[in-house]
């Protein structure tokens, strides 16, 4: 199986944007357990505080406490992620899905097993905190419907000439 060079430039950019949003996620981990003890807060402004705390769980602490269900749950995203990367590489902005939804996957999965949990440090009022891994895998999921919806409307263009 050969590889084309769109696909293997592809690769290369997904690949220095995972490891981008992995070391930005860590180094601003580090600062926030370092600067604000645990279960304590800082407000930067009125809506943005600076904080603490430890997640278990997925999204919202979604199957916290249950260690099995969420290292599976990330499992299978990561494989149908590659997978689908694997196969679509070629495609628009795909590149850049992959790397933000791998580097965040990557840097949450580190504080879960370094941690037992991970580290949560941007609060915004009557929001759930996060971190740099969550803005990563959210803007991800963004650009991936982005792709997947130029690629149908495309498709559709094809399709109807």
């Amino acid at each position: 199986m050969t590889v084309s060079p769109a696909a293997s430039a592809a690769s290369v950019k997904a690949g220095l944007v995972a490891i981008a949003v992995l070391i930005l996620d860590q180094v601003t981990k580090v600062i926030a357990r370092q600067d604000v003890p645990i279960g304590s807060s800082r407000e930067v402004t009125g809506f943005l505080d600076i904080v603490h705390v430890r997640n278990d769980g997925v999204a919202f602490s979604a199957f916290g406490g249950k260690p099995w269900i969420v290292v599976g749950l990330i499992t299978i995203a990561l494989i149908a992620l590659l997978y689908y990367f694997a196969t679509h590489a070629d495609k628009p902005l795909v590149w850049l899905a992959t790397g933000l939804l791998f580097g965040g996957a990557v840097g949450n999965i580190l504080d879960r097993v370094r941690d037992g949990a991970v580290t949560d440090f941007i609060k915004f009022t009557s929001w759930p905190a996060f971190n740099v891994a969550d803005i990563a895998i959210n803007a991800g999921v963004v650009v991936l419907i982005i792709a997947l919806l130029r690629e149908d409307r495309s498709n559709g263009d094809r399709q109807s000439t």
